[in-house]
């Protein structure tokens, strides 16, 4: 598709992408834009002008407002049509509202660098998934060896754990080292203090739309339509605080200190082109069929490329790239959201417009492709080079984490901007 702004060759945000957000600038409150090359379109300027009215109007003005909310409530028939109305309005042979306004222009659109970013909804609820076979299986080899992997349940529903969403914060929020009880000798008592075992966990995130009533559920066959968009997701784990804790209701402290979530949130029709098949869940693989409240046809995958890269302190001090750690594909969840959707809301669970859910940590079965520095350096036993002679078994102070996402399409890339955090050390103890 071609614009008549002049996009930046291979943006990751072209008109086939037009991912949402929230943003700020001096002197105006925060309201919701689109980014498209390098700038953002500011959304609620198009609605004050009357250019982009959504057809269901029961929410008043849904774009001058500090989340997305009110927009993600409308459903998938009107986010179409917003989308439509978007494409339509930056194309070079579209309608000529905008293009042909100069007034209108200067008024909406500002470049990505002179904005802030905002986390993008209201986030109400956050469950965190367990989805990658290839993550879970590391790390059940770690703990109880190569026979024991998987537990008994894992090929049968999706795993997972309600996280803590005011924790949620936007990339480029600093994360503080925290602090917690850890157990380093088994035989002697637990300590307390910073952890010592920071980690990284590249997840893929989805942002809910209308959700459902409680005491209802979401067949897996229409949990796509509740499905806003997309998100990076850098879910920070204290691995150590977390091998002391979990046991018997897992993860507390260990997690809920940070979630890291990219500002643009790419819409799920953006990303259809992109639809791969799944690693199969059926005896031809040697695997059960999932219960039919979970069956899903092909193709239930994206095949979205995931990345992690890590800047040390000496690097920054040098002027070095960030060191590219990892690289994965989103391909490699077994439990694909629409299943998580649908198991989350089979005994009658309200999901809500807002609600984040996460992948959990996404790995392949090559090495590189590992998304946790747990994987990464297999406890601790083999440290990661990051270059410049510099090595890491877990995440250092000053350390700064660069998730990176994007599909590619015919000439085109679907890109998901950042989600950062630079790693701050710990607080003062009480």
């Amino acid at each position: 598709m071609t614009s008549f702004l002049p996009l930046p060759a291979g943006t990751p945000f072209p008109l086939e992408n037009l991912p949402y957000g929230v943003f700020s600038t001096d002197g105006r409150s925060a309201r919701v834009g689109v980014a498209v090359g390098d700038l953002v379109l500011d959304l609620a300027a198009l609605e004050a002008a009357g250019v982009l009215v959504p057809a269901d109007g029961r929410a008043g003005a849904v774009f001058d407002r500090p989340s997305l909310n009110a927009f993600m409530a409308l459903g998938r028939a009107t986010w179409r049509e917003v989308r439509a109305r978007l494409q339509d309005l930056l194309s070079a042979d579209g309608d000529p509202a905008l293009r042909g306004d100069a007034d209108l222009r200067g008024r909406a659109l500002a470049p990505q660098s002179r904005v802030r970013m905002l986390l993008p909804a209201e986030i109400g609820d956050y469950t965190d998934f367990y989805a990658s076979r290839q993550h879970a299986t590391n790390v059940g080899a770690m703990f109880r060896g190569r026979d024991n992997a998987l537990m008994p349940n894992w090929l049968h529903l999706p795993v997972g754990y309600h996280g803590r969403a005011s924790s949620v914060v936007v990339s480029g929020t600093p994360v503080r080292r925290p602090l917690g009880q850890t157990r380093p000798v088994e035989a002697e008592p637990p300590v307390f203090g910073p952890t010592l075992e920071l980690d990284f966990e590249l997840e893929l995130g989805v942002l809910l739309g209308p959700g459902n009533a409680q005491g209802e559920s979401i067949a897996v066959a229409e949990a796509d339509q509740h499905i806003f968009g997309y998100v990076l997701v850098n879910d920070w784990s204290a691995r150590d605080i977390q091998r002391w804790e979990y046991v018997p209701l897992g993860p507390f402290l260990a997690k809920n200190f940070a979630t890291t979530i990219s500002p643009w949130v790419v819409p799920t029709d953006a990303l259809e082109p992109f639809r791969v098949s799944g690693e199969m869940q059926d005896a031809s693989a040697g695997n059960p069929a999932p219960l039919p409240y979970l069956r899903q046809p092909e193709p239930r995958a994206l095949g979205i490329v995931l990345e992690v890269a890590v800047e040390t302190e000496a690097m920054r001090a040098a002027g070095a790239a960030p060191a590219v750690v990892c690289r994965t594909n989103a391909r490699n969840l077994y439990w694909s959201f629409a299943q998580q959707i649908a198991h989350h809301t089979v005994n009658g669970c309200n999901l809500r417009p807002g609600d984040l859910l996460a992948s959990g940590t996404i790995s392949g079965d090559a090495d590189e492709s590992f998304g946790s520095m747990l994987e990464l350096s297999w406890r601790g036993e083999r440290p990661v080079s990051v270059g410049g002679g510099e090595t890491r078994s877990f995440l250092a102070d000053g350390d700064r984490v660069i998730v990176r996402g994007w599909a590619e399409g015919e000439g085109f890339r679907v890109g998901f901007g950042e989600a950062e955090g630079l790693v701050l050390p710990a607080g003062r103890e009480p």
